[in-house]
């Protein structure tokens, strides 16, 4: 709130002073002044719990990395269709702020983020054309300050219980463990949820349709899954329906773990 006073008085006293020199300069200064007023105070703005709401109800992450604009939107179309409402554009695609801005216009009742965050010229100009949130391989204390001043989930990569915890003492929402396959999936996220199961988790780098489902029941908030959905060859053949297809049994694999979540909390409270 008093963050939200403040900014509100900043923007104030940039319109008086702007109205006192009444050009064509400032008149255009001042209308995209409060495009990007309004956009970054109602539209960008997600606290870490509504993030973490998100995550449990979706369980899954479509993470996009094209080669040119025109494959990532097909991508970006096919993961929807099949049911995905959280759309990750790796930074390193082509094209990828034009695609994020483009997805967010197209798909309103979808999260569009970005992944493969590298520096704050990365984030700053992610945040700018309308990412929702922002996943990083490594943990940078410096881009997780300037994400948490913009109120935008940013989810940090690490891989050691070290590395874990030392990203979860800087306050943010979840931790990325990546790459996950390289460490046991399942039963490496298992064995860290004993000590860390207070620390929200989302494997990526090697999560499959085939065991999507079972870092799910380790104890994973959600997966972020994308080269194995959307293979090379894939691709290539335009097998775009398949591609959907495979989606739809993903999501309704995961979505059963949530039914029985429900179920088991349901029987609780009788108890």
């Amino acid at each position: 709130m008093f963050l939200s006073l403040g900014v509100s008085f900043f923007f104030f006293v940039f319109l008086m002073t702007e109205l006192t020199l009444p050009n064509e300069r400032n008149r255009l200064k001042l209308f995209f002044e409060i495009r990007k007023f309004r956009l970054f105070s109602t539209e960008f703005v997600m606290n870490d719990q509504a993030w973490l709401n998100l995550l449990e109800k979706e369980r899954s992450i479509s993470i996009i990395r094209a080669a040119n604009f025109q494959i990532g939107v097909q991508m970006a179309k096919t993961a929807i269709a099949g049911g995905m409402k959280l759309i990750e554009i790796s930074w390193n695609t082509e094209a990828a702020a034009e695609l994020v801005s483009h997805l967010r216009s197209t798909y309103p009742d979808c999260t569009i983020g970005v992944g493969t965050i590298l520096s704050v010229s990365d984030l700053k100009r992610a945040i700018a054309v309308g990412a929702q949130f922002a996943f990083m391989p490594h943990t940078d204390f410096d881009l997780i300050a300037i994400a948490k001043r913009r109120e935008i989930p940013i989810i940090p990569g690490a891989l050691t219980p070290t590395e874990i915890l030392s990203a979860w003492k800087a306050k943010v929402s979840c931790v990325k463990v990546f790459p996950i396959q390289s460490v046991g999936n399942a039963d490496y996220l298992q064995a860290l949820r004993s000590p860390l199961g207070h620390i929200p988790m989302i494997p990526t780098g090697g999560v499959t349709i085939e065991n999507a489902k079972s870092l799910i029941q380790a104890g994973a908030i959600a997966v972020g899954i994308g080269g194995t959905l959307f293979s090379k060859s894939a691709i290539e053949h335009e097998a775009w329906e398949t591609i959907q297809q495979q989606i739809k049994m993903l999501l309704k694999d995961l979505q059963s773990e949530n039914d029985l979540d429900v179920k088991s909390c349901n029987k609780s409270l009788l108890l």
